[in-house]
């Protein structure tokens, strides 16, 4: 449902009182909870979801729109190839790269992209950053979207074992639902990059117990998940998962949600993100 509202504005009506599901379902929870949902681009539920947080590792998929974008300019394909020396792969961090190529070799962007956001692979995400120009080449590529309420300023390697680094690369859940929502029906770059990455997202293997874990079998949803250390108290700082599942009429929407700062188990805070999952399925769903 729309309303109009000043100078014409349209905005979405929160739908058969989604928002009143998902507050009650974080009512309580010792953890700071960012959610929102994204139809068309407009955010048709949010509870927190204006608020900054540390991204973790979704912002591995801003990464890989900059490293499409940054192809589709220079018109390079997919195949082409990238070096990846020893120094690339760093030790004590999640590598699956490193652990199969251990002296490293010769990439394809396809591969390195593969292996940074369906296996949140940290090397290949750090190697992909370099390509790009830096760290500060993704923060200059998201506000010339323009993208509103996203801060990129650490790489993986600079977070890996940190917790207060870890706290520094935040997003607000609105701004990236926004973004994967755009992503799906604007034209940000050629088909050819557009496609891979959509079926890239799909084949995601990290987080099969959050946003998926509350969709009927079968449901397409192409997701990036985002995993953080425990500080000295034991307090993780974030558990995320951003995702744009498809409806059965063809439609789809965007989620994200951020679970932030918290004593939570890792069940438990996944658990936490397949029932909001659920919760906005079953109200879209049924429309």
């Amino acid at each position: 449902m729309l309303l109009a509202g000043a100078a014409g504005t349209l905005w979405f009506v929160t739908p058969h009182g989604l928002e009143r599901d998902l507050c009650r379902a974080v009512r309580g929870v010792d953890a700071e909870v960012g959610i929102a949902v994204v139809r068309e681009g407009r955010v048709i539920a949010s509870v927190g979801g204006d608020r900054p947080m540390p991204a973790m590792s979704t912002f591995k998929f801003p990464l890989a729109l900059a490293a499409a974008a940054r192809l589709d300019s220079l018109g390079l394909p997919l195949s082409a190839q990238l070096e990846v020396t020893g120094d690339d792969l760093w030790p004590d961090t999640w590598s699956p790269l490193r652990e199969a190529h251990p002296a490293g070799g010769r990439f394809s962007f396809g591969e390195l992209l593969r292996y940074t956001v369906a296996e949140s692979d940290n090397c290949a995400c750090d190697r992909l950053i370099r390509e790009i120009g830096g760290i500060g080449a993704l923060q200059r590529y998201v506000e010339g979207l323009p993208a509103e309420g996203l801060d990129f300023r650490m790489t993986e390697r600079e977070m890996s074992g940190a917790p207060d680094a870890q706290r520094r690369n935040r997003a607000t859940p609105e701004a990236m639902a926004l973004l994967l929502d755009r992503f799906r029906h604007d034209s940000l770059f050629a088909s050819e990059y557009r496609d891979f990455l959509w079926q890239t997202l799909c084949t995601t293997t990290t987080g099969m117990n959050k946003l998926r874990a509350g969709l009927p079998d079968g449901t397409t949803i192409g997701h990036k998940t985002g995993s953080s250390d425990r500080d000295a108290r034991g307090v993780k700082i974030a558990d995320n998962d951003l995702g744009y599942v498809e409806l059965p009429d063809g439609s789809g929407y965007a989620i994200c949600v951020y679970v932030a700062e918290t004593a939570l188990s890792d069940g438990e805070t996944a658990a936490l993100i397949a029932e909001i999952s659920r919760l906005v399925w079953q109200r879209l769903s049924a429309e």
